[in-house]
């Protein structure tokens, strides 16, 4: 964890045309911009049929209520006059697993009033953002006749969806925003409502609003307060409040732009103007290529090596053969933990049982390790990017984070501290850093938590803004792992034993399952492969492909149960 490894500041790739290359700011303090308002399409409002049961038209109501456009027309057309005027569906919706209804006895004749409730699992809030909860939605909604029809009298203000009504009317999008160094850009996930026609100029608004509130700790915004999004014109998507803005500036947010709309599906070149020119200077259209330094898609963040943990001892896995990795590393035989990335290392050694503290070393492969500091436990350490510092948890409790002085080449720890939800506090068996390291995964007591990383202005982290994921694993999950397109590879106990979590924790997907034993020890990713131990070996199955592949034992370990490390 050398000095030297510190990553440069990112640069932007210039095109011909442009006069010289623009390099993103390795430093910017971020800015609230103007509130961003969806361009309204004109849909044809469906409304309900005509002498329609009420508990039928209170259930369409649910579903209607799920398109915002025109101010939620197609809902209000469920409502009463008096009722429409007073119905407040601005702020967070909340989203349920299902909607059940009870109708309420007593009601006088042509009214009728129910009980309406759920399962919440999260909410989506301004923004598009979605926000993992759990809880019950309880409210009574009236309802009486008029003009021979049944219409929603009374209803509490918000919006209530069933998660199967957010996945038919939003589609996730990515947004793309700087971490603090401005070396990476990292995802912000957004559930958007939006025409195919107006979707460019709804991402871009959002881009200029700036990052979601749970992740803003960890990003930056450079705009200033005057910049604003005034639409596509000619071809060309248009901005004005600029003209303070420098040149790199500029090309980290053209960067966002460009990568932002590029993964949604948005065809390129892109123009982008700022106050009657071309935003970077002699470049009137933009593509990827432009930006290819700042490529956040996983073909491209770099080749990784699989390594494998068995008996204690630490291998490298080439194509069909295991060899010892060099130096220190290799010659153990007490390991219980390891991260590789790039040519440093962080260990664990210890035997099992033996009553003595475990050992935190680090590293470089070829050479000897440094004691960091013992302990009783210590879970599987995880590196920050390139090497900068690594992470791990003492004891279950105390999450560490060392790093070396850049002056005197000397190793501090320091105590990281966690903001957990009120109520958690187990041990932490797993954590990891994403890529990025932006954001963490935790393991507590068998269930399944992420987190921000916070840099403080000492140069210290924190994580805050944790909440539980997947809770309906919980108690059930042992190892948890980021894959490289930002979302979760998860394993658990139980006879769906491998998982996948959205990185927003919106939705799970179980994997293929058919040849694996569980428990799932272990999990680890690539671009090209996902790895897992179960209670047998060390299977490994493409990361995409087949909808119901088999999982395979990884050549030159057939028969080993060991632990997949994958570094880069």
């Amino acid at each position: 964890m050398h000095a030297r490894k510190l990553l440069a500041c990112v640069t932007v790739a210039a095109t011909a045309t442009l006069s010289g290359c623009a390099s993103l700011p390795t430093n910017s303090a971020p800015h609230v911009i103007r509130s961003f308002n969806p361009v309204e399409t004109e849909t044809q409002a469906a409304g309900p049929e005509k002498d329609q049961a009420p508990d039928l038209l209170l259930r369409d109501f649910y579903a209607a209520s799920a398109r915002p456009d025109a101010d939620y027309e197609a809902a209000r057309a469920y409502l009463t006059d008096g009722a429409s005027a007073a119905w407040d569906p601005s702020g967070q919706k909340l989203v349920v697993d299902s909607i059940g209804m009870t109708t309420l006895p007593g009601s006088p004749v042509g009214q009728r009033s129910y009980s309406v409730h759920g399962s919440v699992v999260g909410s989506v809030r301004q923004g598009g953002s979605y926000t993992p909860e759990r809880g019950t939605y309880e409210a009574t909604i009236d309802m009486e006749m008029v003009d021979g029809q049944w219409r929603i009298s009374s209803l509490p203000e918000g919006v209530v969806l069933e998660r199967t009504e957010l996945r038919n009317q939003y589609q996730p999008y990515n947004l793309y925003f700087f971490d603090e160094d401005d070396r990476e850009l990292v995802t912000d996930r957004r559930w958007v409502h939006s025409q195919r026609e107006t979707l460019a100029s709804d991402l871009i608004g959002l881009l200029m609003e700036g990052p979601s509130k749970r992740l803003l700790p960890a990003l930056t915004s450079s705009l200033p307060s005057s910049a604003s999004y005034t639409g596509e014109q000619d071809g060309a998507y248009t901005f004005t409040g600029f003209a303070g803005v420098s040149e790199d500036e500029r090309a980290r947010f053209a960067a966002q732009v460009v990568w932002t709309l590029a993964t949604a599906g948005v065809t390129g070149p892109y123009t982008l103007e700022a106050d009657g020119q071309p935003l970077l200077d002699g470049a009137t259209d933009l593509d990827t290529d432009d930006f290819i330094a700042a490529s956040p898609l996983v073909e491209t963040v770099g080749e990784t090596t699989l390594y494998a943990l068995a008996g204690g001892k630490v291998v490298r896995v080439d194509e069909r053969s295991t060899q010892p990795v060099e130096g220190a590393l290799g010659s153990a035989d007490d390991v219980t933990a390891v991260d590789i990335a790039g040519g440093e290392w962080a260990a664990i050694f210890g035997k099992p049982g033996d009553g003595a503290d475990d050992v935190f070393r680090i590293g470089m492969l070829g050479g000897t390790g440094e004691e960091v500091m013992r302990a009783g436990t210590f879970t599987r350490p995880t590196f920050e990017p390139a090497a900068s510092a690594v992470w791990t948890v003492a004891d279950g409790t105390r999450v560490l984070r060392t790093v070396e002085s850049a002056a005197t080449g000397t190793l501090t720890t320091g105590e990281v501290e966690v903001e957990l939800p009120e109520g958690v506090d187990g041990n932490i068996s797993v954590l990891r850093l994403s890529r990025t390291g932006t954001r963490v995964v935790m393991v507590i007591d068998g269930s399944l938590y992420t987190g921000i990383v916070r840099r403080e202005a000492s140069g210290e982290r924190s994580v805050v803004n944790i909440y539980e994921y997947a809770h309906e694993l919980d108690g059930s999950v042992i190892s948890a792992e980021w894959r490289p397109d930002g979302s979760l590879l998860v394993g658990t106990t139980t006879s769906t034993p491998v998982m996948r979590v959205e990185q927003d924790g919106s939705s799970m997907t179980a994997m293929s399952s058919g040849n694996i034993s569980a428990p799932v020890v272990a999990v680890a990713a690539s671009p090209s492969t996902l790895y897992v131990t179960d209670a047998n070996a060390l299977l490994q199955v493409p990361a995409s492909g087949a909808d119901n592949p088999i999982w395979r034992e990884v050549p030159g370990l057939e028969g080993v149960r060991a632990l997949p490390i994958t570094s880069r």
